[in-house]
């Protein structure tokens, strides 16, 4: 990864070539000494390294490293505990983690299987006799080389005997891969915390998913504490093994001695040519939906039917899915003769009159993230970001910003970063930086660019950027005042809030030309929506008053004022250019939004429409073609008519944090992504799951983020997700990826 403007050029004495990775407690570099020996210098974040426990932590893991240094971890060769960011210099390494690998290839099988656990085994006692509890085992910690696994980042191990920084009531650790005693009593945790962990990544590395996933870390570690793993897609004997290191009784779990003997019976070497995994295709009886059968090899027993399943917000790289559901992608809905399909729906070998769309002329598969290199323009301020970023489509390119990412234009064929805009001073900090791309018209690119105070997150800088869209630079800039107003691009007009944050203007779009300004209400907090071109402003009081809705001239901006909506009324998309607005419940404590109600508003004469909704829907709300769609976290889809208020359809998916569905150019599909990168294809009459495919994400982004972004470009489809991943796949083959996929 190419280093930053603020990276150091040396550490240590060693030249630092570029950078291997960053987390929340510093940056891995790739480091080179004079004699050209190449090492893997972790160096602490500047904020953590005045804080004097961090720094005894770090020098414990230095310590940590240096006790159990053999031939299953990397070694360390130097370290400057302190230094004023303090520094360790290891072994380096060039080989992929665990968790790329599976992400890339699929779950582990056969004599791969066995070499990792055996090997994590062997590593684990030798960390063991060395005093030290890793605490910290999973997939992306674990680095799969040409000579054997590596056991790496021991941020947060600690000496058996030591107690002393477990400080009460925190739980350290990566959830998915957590023993219970990790949650409720840190202290406690000794060798056989990791036998637990080891347990929760080899169901990962067997299946691609972990034994207690689910939508958030809070659920994640409830279900470690309180319910028992899901092993049901590991065959036996291996099944039993893992469900004892599982066990959450710590006496219940097998010593590693006993763990060698079980891995090698459960897990014996293929013989020479023996197949790990056969898919088998079955012809039912007449009458029968079809459906695959996944046979294991070694057990000849048919693996139970992948089901719709959640995945943990939190994991550090998103699995890939199981293979029964890699079969499904092949073998399913989506090819001649498969499950029976939704009334009009067709395979993707039909002719281009089926449902699929013809692909863009010279459009191959491609997957990048926001972090790459620009042919033309700025180096990325960070090499990763769970930095909320958001895209936009239009042009033949995709547009993205986000937290600590300045403005990027993606082409839309290849992935290929066509350039990065230099949006943002020299001076100032990567972390103080954030960009949002409103929408592209008329050949520009809208950028909203703030800068705030890091300690305070106070706004320092409001601006509105114009892009030329085809080379990146600016074409104008205007300071705003959005305390009050939220910018939007509405027709061909941009909106800005200025001067005291009352008063909003239009301008062109491509030369910032004013043609007019009006003045909104003072007390109230006020979004625009586009309704056929028509700007409509929904300001909600501060206080406790009636929430305002007001139509705006595109012309001159003439403001008109509509009858007044319940408070408890959002606004979720237009019928018929009408606004719809769904009334949700006050339900304290609970997980999803909830709605009662609708109001649809006519924005000519102010008509207001109630329909009551045949029952309470939760998720996140969203018109799309004339439906009201209701998205869950866990993935269930429900359609619902907007003039009724009944239900169409209901679908349940493995998405996990879905995002708004959008629908292809016919109406006839829509399409639905994850936070992972997970996306799933419904027919839009009837809801039939007409295929999902594996996670593409580098990694889950927890928390705060917005939704993942779906993009139809013709027949091929666009999708970004909030760790900065972007790709692009072919509706009618999913399961056709990259060839680093």
């Amino acid at each position: 990864m190419p280093l930053h403007r603020d990276d150091p050029r040396s550490v240590g004495g060693y030249r630092v070539v570029d950078r291997l990775g960053s987390g929340g407690m510093g940056v891995v570099y790739r480091g080179r000494s004079r004699s050209g020996r190449e090492v893997a210098v972790k160096v602490v974040h500047a904020q953590y390294a005045e804080d004097p426990v961090f720094r005894t932590r770090f020098r414990q893991e230095i310590e940590a490293v240096r006790k159990v240094s053999g031939a299953f971890t990397a070694p360390v060769v130097d370290a400057d505990p302190d230094a004023v960011r303090p520094w360790m210099a290891t072994q380096y390494v060039p080989a992929p983690t665990l968790s790329a690998r599976i992400r890339a290839d699929g779950p582990l099988r056969g004599a791969e299987l066995r070499r990792l656990a055996l090997g994590l085994v062997e590593a684990l006692g030798d960390i063991h006799r060395a005093g030290v509890v890793h605490r910290d085992l999973k997939p992306a910690n674990v680095l799969v080389a040409e000579d054997g696994l590596r056991v790496i980042d021991f941020g947060i191990s600690r000496a058996a005997e030591n107690q002393t920084l477990t400080e009460t009531g925190k739980a350290i650790g990566t959830p998915p891969f957590m023993s219970p005693e990790q949650f409720t009593d840190a202290r406690s945790v000794g060798p056989a915390s990791d036998v637990f962990s080891l347990g929760a990544l080899l169901v990962f590395a067997a299946t691609g998913r972990g034994p207690f996933d689910a939508d958030s870390p809070y659920l994640t570690a409830y279900r470690v504490m309180n319910e028992q793993p899901e092993l049901e897609s590991v065959a036996e004997p291996l099944r039993a093994v893992l469900a004892r290191c599982l066990a959450k009784d710590i006496a219940d779990r097998p010593g590693l001695d006993e763990l060698a003997r079980e891995f090698a019976v459960a897990l014996p070497e293929p013989a020479p040519g023996d197949a790990h995994t056969v898919t088998l295709r079955l012809t039912p009886a007449a009458g029968e939906s079809r459906t695959p059968t996944e046979v294991d090899g070694a057990s000849g027993r048919p693996a139970p039917r992948t089901r719709p399943r959640r995945l943990p917000a939190v994991a550090v790289a998103a699995g890939v899915l199981a293979v029964a559901l890699t079969a499904y992608l092949f073998l399913g809905p989506l090819r001649d003769g498969g499950a029976a399909e939704a009334e009009g729906s067709a395979s993707p070998s039909a002719s281009p009159a089926s449902r699929w769309e013809a692909l863009p002329a010279g459009w191959q598969p491609w997957r990048t993230t926001l972090f790459e290199p620009a042919a033309r323009g700025e180096e990325p301020l960070r090499d990763t970001s769970d930095g909320l970023p958001v895209c936009r489509f239009g042009e033949g390119a995709l547009f993205c910003g986000g937290d600590t990412v300045l403005p990027v234009r993606l082409d839309a064929l290849t992935g290929k970063t066509v350039w990065r805009a230099a949006s943002v001073p020299a001076t100032v900090e990567p972390d103080a930086y954030a960009s949002w791309i409103l929408d592209v018209r008329d050949g520009t690119v809208l950028v909203r660019q703030t800068l705030t105070d890091p300690p305070t997150g106070e706004t320092e800088s409001d601006l509105l950027i114009a892009l030329d869209a085809v080379t990146g630079k600016r074409l104008w800039s205007r300071e705003m005042n959005g305390e009050n107003i939220e910018p939007a691009v509405v027709g061909d007009l941009v909106l800005t809030p200025d001067g005291d944050g009352r008063s909003l203007t239009a301008r062109a779009p491509r030369d910032g030309a004013e043609r007019w300004t009006t003045t909104l209400p003072a007390g109230y907090y006020c979004g625009v929506h586009d309704i056929g071109g028509r700007p409509y402003a929904d300001c909600t009081a501060y206080d406790s008053g009636a929430p305002r809705l007001l139509a705006l001239d595109p012309a001159d901006g003439t403001r008109r004022s509509l009858p007044s909506l319940p408070q408890d009324a959002s606004y979720v998309g237009s019928l018929d250019d009408r606004l719809v607005f769904a009334e949700w419940l006050d339900e304290e404590g609970a997980m999803e939004m909830a709605y009662s109600r609708l109001q649809l508003v006519d924005p000519d004469t102010g008509a207001r429409t109630a329909t009551k909704l045949a029952q309470v829907f939760r998720g996140t709300a969203t018109m799309v073609n004339g439906t009201l769609w209701f998205a869950t976290s866990s993935g269930q889809v429900t359609a619902v008519s907007p003039t009724t208020g009944k239900q169409l359809w209901q679908t349940r998916t493995s998405l996990e944090q879905p995002g708004e569905p959008v629908a292809d150019g016919r109406g006839r599909t829509v399409y639905l992504a994850s936070a992972s990168g997970r996306v799933a294809a419904l027919d839009a009459r009837a809801g039939t799951l007409l295929w999902e495919s594996f996670p593409r994400a580098d990694h889950v982004a927890s928390g705060g983020f917005p939704s993942p972004g779906v993009f139809v470009h013709e027949g091929a489809l666009l999708v970004s997700t909030p760790d900065g991943t972007v790709f692009s796949v072919d509706p009618a083959h999913p399961d056709r990826g990259t060839a680093s996929e």
